[in-house]
């Protein structure tokens, strides 16, 4: 746990990915929050010893599976997030809190540590921009679909830091779980722009880091939405887009035998999701662009 600038905390080491915490002078404002129970302890005990301010909101990045636990264990005020995180909990079952806890242990003890844990809905929403204030400083969140439909960014732009959720990840493969890596990669070119006041960012995994992480997810992408267009133009199957997965997967660091599967499961998923977006502008009606045709699309090759 560390204070990276004056006032704001992040923990880059829990299971489920990073979390951080902006202070302003009404209280702290969470960046996610830990899954794990034990974890959210540590997080919360580490916070009191900063300050005795209370907790105002909790800011949800998205609604990948590891994000949804965590605000539990906090019962914040407020719970922001984007509308679309909103409409995709909102379908969940009543018993998704379980199988949330099913696929993050399977250890007995620490699943009995999750005790009547419960998804807690978004009680603030936004769909484009929103600005956060409790007093000074102003926080800015930002719509950016990505990993998923609702992915925003936290902005504290006096201060050059910006939390980006899992749009950027370190030394990993990106996680991929909607349809809009065209509007993904736009995003990471904005984010590089020189005048974009982002010194430090804070990514969804990993260390914290700077502008030039956003090029291997960038380059990921990239790679991936060539290859799948070829496949898709060519009728190949969505199945055979797993052809693409170690090409991938070189463009990383090697990940640990025991995470191997996983992480190629996480490709093979990113791949599915390229292959439908594909498949959705045909189906609209719309011509599938070789890359360089792409309007609004920033190439940096």
């Amino acid at each position: 746990m560390q204070e990276i600038v004056p006032g704001v905390f992040v923990e880059t080491g829990f299971r489920g990915g990073n979390v951080g915490a902006i202070l302003t002078d009404e209280g702290l404002v969470l960046i996610d929050a830990p899954p794990f129970p034990e974890d959210a302890r540590r997080w919360k005990n580490f916070l009191r010893e900063q300050t005795h301010l209370p907790i105002r909101a909790v800011i949800m990045t998205d609604s990948y599976r590891d994000r949804l636990l965590g605000p539990f264990w906090f019962q914040p005020p407020l719970l922001i997030a984007h509308a679309a995180t909103h409409t995709a909990m909102s379908s969940l079952p009543g018993s998704y809190a379980g199988s949330v806890v099913n696929a993050l242990t399977r250890d007995p003890g620490e699943m009995s540590g999750f005790g009547s844990a419960q998804l807690l809905l978004p009680n603030i929403t936004f769909t484009h921009q929103a600005v956060l204030h409790f007093g000074k400083p102003a926080l800015y969140l930002y719509a950016h679909p990505g990993p998923t439909k609702g992915s925003l960014w936290v902005h504290w732009p006096e201060r050059g830091v910006i939390f980006t959720g899992d749009s950027v990840v370190v030394g990993t493969p990106p996680f991929v779980n909607s349809d809009h890596s065209k509007e993904w990669l736009e995003s990471l070119s904005i984010l590089r722009r020189p005048r974009f006041p982002a010194d430090v960012i804070i990514p969804g995994h990993g260390d914290v880091t700077d502008k030039e992480a956003t090029e291997p997810i960038s380059e990921f992408l990239r790679l991936a939405r060539r290859r799948v267009r070829s496949l898709y133009k060519s009728q190949r199957s969505l199945s055979e887009t797993a052809l693409v997965v170690h090409e991938l997967l070189a463009l990383f660091p090697a990940p640990l035998e025991s995470e191997l599967e996983m992480v190629q499961q996480r490709v093979r998923t990113a791949l599915q999701f390229i292959y439908n977006e594909f498949r959705d502008l045909e189906l609209d009606g719309l011509e599938i662009l070789e890359e360089d045709e792409e309007p609004g699309l920033e190439i940096e090759d």
